[in-house]
């Protein structure tokens, strides 16, 4: 009997820790990128502060940009598209 109270007590103290530790970060979730994961073709120019004909003429230029196709649609991932112009020295923006 001794021993289930022992049990009883441990497993209630971690519950107590557990809820204790998720409330903390309840009232102020991690704030969220303000940039979408995945971009449309059509509004990388948008996005990179650059005209349309300079997207195209960057595209058109360097083929191996990181892209992703879906049903037809060209999109390309923020993270990835900025890591690639800077290792290349592509865009000095």
């Amino acid at each position: 009997m001794e021993i289930d109270t022992f049990w009883l007590a441990v497993g209630l103290a971690a519950l107590g820790y557990f809820i204790g530790d998720g409330l903390k970060n309840f009232a102020k979730p991690q704030k969220k990128s303000r940039y979408p994961y995945l971009i449309k073709e059509k509004d990388l120019h948008y996005h990179f502060n650059l005209s349309k004909d300079e997207i195209a003429e960057l595209l058109n230029k360097y083929p191996d940009a990181p892209r992703i196709e879906l049903k037809g649609t060209t999109y390309y991932s923020y993270h990835k598209f900025i890591d690639w112009l800077s290792s290349n020295d592509i865009y000095k923006g």
